[in-house]
């Protein structure tokens, strides 16, 4: 098991039970009772800085978040491959932005570093048209690019 999901389980889960805690539970509407844990998003380096770590984490929650009671992440950097990362103060300023995506999203910090949404927030809903439309802009620049004579 991952730190992050040691982390995770530790903030929102009973050890005798393995039913969300008391405080976990009362952030959460009963609208199933599976927990899905969004434990790693990773974008190849040429892709990252454009917000499809969120794009991509919104379809994924709706497509998987069927019977689930309430979606969890540990937001950070798990990549530190590059050289800028290693320094302190560039690994706090990705991590917060990093964490700002998970919240775009209608994530909130719960406890520690862990964040929660229920599949049932409106907020989730509305990222969910907000982000395909953001997808849909990001496609149109990124053809635009490859061929500047292109019109949409």
């Amino acid at each position: 098991m991952s730190g992050e999901l040691d982390e995770t389980a530790q903030a929102l889960l009973d050890p005798i039970t393995g039913n969300f805690t008391e405080d976990a539970g009362a952030w959460l509407p009963y609208v199933g009772s599976a927990h899905l844990v969004m434990d790693r998003v990773t974008l190849d380096e040429q892709w990252r800085g454009y917000g499809l770590g969120a794009i991509l984490a919104t379809k994924a929650i709706h497509r998987l978040m069927a019977g689930c009671r309430g979606i969890a992440c540990s937001p950070g950097v798990t990549d530190l491959s590059s050289d800028h990362l290693r320094n302190q103060a560039e690994f706090d300023r990705v991590t917060a932005k990093v964490a700002r995506g998970w919240e775009r999203i209608g994530f909130r910090l719960h406890r520690g570093n862990v964040y929660l949404v229920s599949p049932a927030s409106l907020q989730l809903e509305e990222q969910r048209g907000a982000m395909r439309q953001r997808l849909a802009e990001l496609g149109i620049s990124w053809r635009l690019a490859q061929d500047p004579t292109a019109s949409s």
